[in-house]
């Protein structure tokens, strides 16, 4: 049984966490540095990252905080250049995530091209890039995508969005098949409605009421509801899986029509 739970831990493994300077990224960077690994997190402006550097520090961990454009392939070497002087990184949990909220008539060029830059080529760029290095230095590794139920069902407001999500994890599953050889697992999380600091007085108001009365376990989710899921990817618990959809959602995909 302590051999099971044992998998679970992460000790002295590199991860990069993208999109990491607040929210779920943050969240997830605590988790991870909990485990025991050396937690590298990124953003646009690596400044935003100090206090999360700083918290996981103070807890007994290890973190450093880097820039990154996950739209900018030169962006995307960089990072991993100055990562590099930790190692290749052994997991990945790419979460850099952006949307544009409005009717799909009043959606422009514009907003699709932002959403998608961010959400799937900025994705691609980072897991691809991460599967590099991991190769390079004769390692396997994880990727843990991060999509949405979204990118298998649809809200309204949020096309660009939704498109994004999809191509997330239809990504995922040709990342996985390609790098299967490599020793590289690739599997995407599939959160549903999270209550963070960025939606919390939408999700407790009574619009957000109506949409929690139609998942059907009746409540939001919580960052620590992705907990156990998330470490199931990143760790040898999870060594036979790849390619998977790992959603989290209290039922909300399987609801009735």
């Amino acid at each position: 049984m302590s051999s099971a739970i044992n998998s679970f831990r992460l000790d002295g493994r590199i991860v990069l966490i993208t999109g990491a300077s607040s929210g779920l990224g943050m969240h997830f960077a605590a988790l991870l540095a909990a485990a025991g690994a050396r937690v590298a997190v990124a953003a646009r402006r690596a400044d935003k990252l100090l206090s999360v550097v700083d918290s996981i520090t103070r807890a007994g961990g290890e973190a450093r905080a880097l820039s990154l454009d996950v739209t900018d392939g030169a962006s995307v070497r960089q990072c991993f250049d100055e990562l590099a002087s930790w190692g290749a990184p052994d997991v990945l949990v790419n979460n850099a995530g952006v949307t544009v909220t409005r009717p799909l008539l009043e959606q422009t060029e514009a907003d699709f091209d932002s959403v998608l830059d961010t959400n799937l080529k900025g994705n691609w760029l980072v897991a691809t890039e991460a599967a590099r290095r991991m190769v390079a230095a004769g390692q396997g590794g994880s990727i843990i995508n991060v999509a949405s139920i979204l990118g298998e069902r649809v809200a309204g407001g949020v096309a660009p969005y939704a498109i994004s999500k999809a191509g997330v994890i239809q990504a995922t599953k040709a990342m996985a098949l390609e790098l299967a050889r490599h020793s590289i697992r690739v599997n995407a999380l599939l959160p549903g409605y999270v209550v963070t600091d960025l939606n919390r007085d939408f999700l407790h108001s009574d619009a957000g009421d109506k949409l929690r009365v139609r998942i059907p376990s009746r409540r939001f989710g919580e960052m620590t509801d992705l907990d156990g899921p998330l470490l199931l990817l990143a760790s040898d618990a999870g060594a036979a899986m790849s390619g998977s959809t790992v959603a989290v959602d209290g039922a909300h995909l399987v609801s009735s029509l």
